[in-house]
Formats: C-alpha cells, structure tokens, sequence
C-alpha cells in the first residue's frame, strides 16, 4: 500500500491549552474521516505551530485523542513577517490506498486563507 502525506492547518482564536487542544483534536479528526483513515494506517504525524503559540505541544492532543503509539512531533514555523497568526499545521503520514491527487487535504477556520486551492 503507498505511504501518502495529508496536510491540514487550523487557527486559533488565542493561544490557551484547552484550545489548542479543541483545535488539533478537531483537526487531526477531520483529516481522519476525510481520506477515511484508520488510526493503525497512520505512519507518522509532524505538527507545527507559528511562534506565537507556546501553551502546549499539539501532540499531547493527539496522544489524548489515544494516537500514542503513533510517532508524533512538534516543531515551530518559520516566523515571516506578516503570515498568519495563531496556526497549527500538521503533515500526516499514513498508508492509503488512493491516488496523491485524491487525498483530502483539510483547512478549517481561518486556516482556509493559507490553501485556497486544498480547503475544501
């Protein structure tokens, strides 16, 4: 089965804990059901956040949500002067047996604005 990378991003409102947990749970979530993802397919997840979020780490939501045998990581986004505030990306890996071209790429809230052409 090919390994396919899945994108996704959301923003926050502000950088609280409970929030940014709602957020990644809600996203990591809408990534699963829209390419149809069983958690044992999921290979590896990299999670990003801007610079201006530091309440917590995206992968403790994910370990919560009960992905904690799925290697997971955080890193911080490069802060370019200008780009979106407040947002958490994720690149997930995962076995999928689909074409690159029909994999569902998920953008929720103000995060649509970074890739018009995936949000669905």
């Amino acid at each position: 089965m090919p390994v396919r990378a899945i994108r996704g991003a959301t923003q926050l409102d502000a950088d609280e804990r409970e929030h940014l947990f709602a957020r990644t749970r809600e996203l990591v979530q809408e990534v699963l059901d829209a390419n149809r993802v069983d958690t044992s397919a999921l290979i590896s997840i990299l999670f990003t956040c801007t610079p201006d979020l530091v309440s917590d780490f995206p992968a403790a939501a994910a370990r919560e949500m009960g992905l904690g045998d799925v290697p997971l990581m955080c890193a911080t986004e490069i802060a370019v002067p200008g780009a979106l505030p407040r947002v958490v990306r994720l690149m997930a890996h995962a076995d999928l047996d689909v074409d690159r071209a029909d994999v569902q790429h998920v953008y929720l809230h103000g995060a649509t604005a970074l890739r018009r052409d995936l949000a669905q």
